[in-house]
């Protein structure tokens, strides 16, 4: 009850703190921006989309396959389906070895973080970190949407997936270096999107009334736009940060060694907000991008 009433008070508390006071200007698209997440209008039908895109380089390629945390159970499905033809499928989350997970071991997003050793001064030892919370949200959002949890729903455990992330220490020591947190990553992101004219934000009141009917379509229907636009709102801040620009780095570290065992074809399965500067990074080492296929996550009704 506690995660479910956090939940719905974000919810709240973004449309009222996003909605304009006069209609929302729609933004004219950047030239030649990519796009990996998208929202499409199918006559009373709205549908989440995320993006496939596929990168050659001599005989390896490479697709980037877009992941939205909540959706509906068909679009996991379909993703656990298509991972059965990668030789290897990198995929996020902090913690790890980078090795497939051996059967009963826990997965990166199902670590505990350990106790941190004493400080170099003799001082107490920092406070460990974890990632806890953040899956809790998730998990209470998609049972309250009637949705599917990526972590419950994708096989992590098949043979060809591999670590492609992160482990907790290092993304301590790169947040403790840069002197960036995810809260503040977070407001810096709003705070950017804030300085874009929006394409559609959420109604306040369209969002209340979509709670107190439990009107699940409703209340997917005043999210999905926001969600549909975050991409955009990150693209910005990649590059010199821990959240995406480091992550990305180490991900496309296990790419070339992965590529170099003599893997051809790959897949990155990260977050699409991630991608914007990924695909940069790609580009920038000799990577060719040859097309962009569609994947529904969310199929709203009616």
């Amino acid at each position: 009850m506690k995660k479910r009433l956090g939940f719905l008070t974000a919810c709240l508390v973004a449309a009222l703190r996003a909605e304009p006071a006069a209609p929302a200007v729609v933004a004219a698209p950047v030239a030649d921006a990519p796009q990996f997440i998208r929202v499409e209008e199918k006559g009373k039908n709205t549908e989440l989309q995320t993006a496939v895109v596929k990168f050659r380089k001599d005989d390896a390629s490479v697709e980037l396959v877009g992941a939205i945390h909540i959706a509906d159970r068909k679009y996991y499905e379909e993703l656990n389906e298509r991972f059965e033809g990668y030789d290897a499928v990198l995929y996020e989350g902090i913690g790890g070895s980078g090795k497939p997970a051996a059967k009963g071991e826990a997965l990166p997003h199902e670590r505990k973080a350990e106790d941190p050793p004493p400080a170099a001064d003799g001082g107490p030892a920092p406070k460990k970190k974890n990632l806890d919370g953040l899956h809790g949200v998730y998990d209470s959002a998609a049972r309250w949407l009637e949705l599917s949890y990526q972590m419950k729903e994708i096989d992590y455990r098949k043979p060809n997936f591999v670590h492609a992330d992160l482990t907790m220490e290092e993304f301590s020591a790169l947040q403790t270096e840069r002197k960036e947190s995810l809260v503040g990553f977070m407001l810096k992101t709003g705070f950017q999107a804030n300085q874009k004219p929006a394409v559609k934000e959420p109604s306040s009141i369209r969002l209340l009334t979509s709670i107190i009917k439990k009107d699940k379509n409703g209340l997917k229907r005043e999210l999905v736009h926001t969600l549909g636009a975050g991409d955009d709102q990150v693209a910005g801040l990649t590059g010199d940060n821990v959240i995406i620009g480091d992550r990305n780095a180490k991900c496309l570290e296990v790419l070339d060694s992965e590529v170099a065992l003599g893997k051809q074809k790959l897949c990155v399965f990260y977050g699409a907000a991630h991608f914007p500067d990924m695909e940069k990074r790609l580009l920038e080492d000799g990577w060719t991008k040859e097309g962009t296929d569609w994947l529904t996550a969310w199929e709203i009704g009616s």
